[in-house]
């Protein structure tokens, strides 16, 4: 399949070198760094028989740089939705329940790492448009970098590709333009948007949109807009001819 490896912000060379050797393994190549640690002597020795990957990864200063061209973006935590911050995290998938959802579809695919030390931030996660979570012991959830990529990379490498085109990322991101136009258009509260924002890029991120089904949803939202506008205009003509 069409997978990018992105690792936001890696602490630890070795980490990234031993997350090539991962990749190799399963087959496996597109691997973007996010201003990483340097790159040295340990990072080498890590990636073993894997240190061509490690020389061509692309380095980039931004996760927007790095997720560019990618359908579906991916957040992997090993931390479960808290009080404060459950919207963020869920609903989350196992790697096992993830492959089920992308099994025959054809497109880039890109799936996140976090920094060891402190996952992703708030930005970031709101970025995903699912979210991956490995079931692991509640004792020691949060597993080492690279073997987390491991996991990930062994259920994802028998998933089946197929002819069906996942939408285009430009068309998808000006499908959430026009969804946030909308929540303006009929004033939705603003101490809720950003929520309903996210959800609704969960909700949409889950389905795996085609092309078809993007353009017909935009097609669906211009015509509440032109309708909601039209009335408006009406009201509007109305109250000055009352007056």
């Amino acid at each position: 399949m069409d997978l990018r490896i992105i690792l936001v912000e890696p602490l630890y060379q070795g980490n990234v070198g031993s997350v090539t050797r991962a990749m190799k393994n399963f087959g496996f190549s597109d691997l973007v760094l996010v201003n990483p640690c340097k790159l040295e002597g340990e990072a080498r020795a890590m990636s073993s028989h894997a240190r061509d990957l490690l020389e061509n990864a692309k380095i980039v200063s931004s996760l927007e740089e790095a997720i560019d061209g990618c359908s579906i973006i991916i957040g992997t935590t090993g931390i479960t939705g808290s009080r404060f911050d459950l919207h963020l995290r869920v609903p989350g998938y196992s790697p096992g329940e993830m492959k089920e959802r992308l099994n025959g579809i054809s497109g880039r695919v890109a799936v996140l790492f976090g920094r060891e030390d402190n996952g992703f931030t708030k930005e970031e996660l709101k970025r995903c448009d699912m979210i991956m979570t490995i079931p692991t012991s509640g004792v020691y959830p949060v597993m080492n970098l690279s073997h987390a990529v491991a996991v990930v990379l062994y259920e994802f490498s028998s998933i089946v590709m197929g002819d069906t085109p996942l939408a285009d990322p430009f068309d998808i991101g000006l499908l959430y333009e026009h969804l946030s136009e909308l929540l303006d258009d009929i004033d939705y509260p603003d101490h809720k948007k950003e929520k309903t924002e996210l959800m609704l890029r969960r909700i949409f991120g889950r389905a795996c949109l085609l092309p078809r089904e993007v353009q017909t949803l935009r097609g669906i939202i211009r015509k509440v807009q032109r309708t909601y506008e039209s009335e408006a205009e009406q009201d509007d003509y109305a109250n000055e001819y009352d007056d």
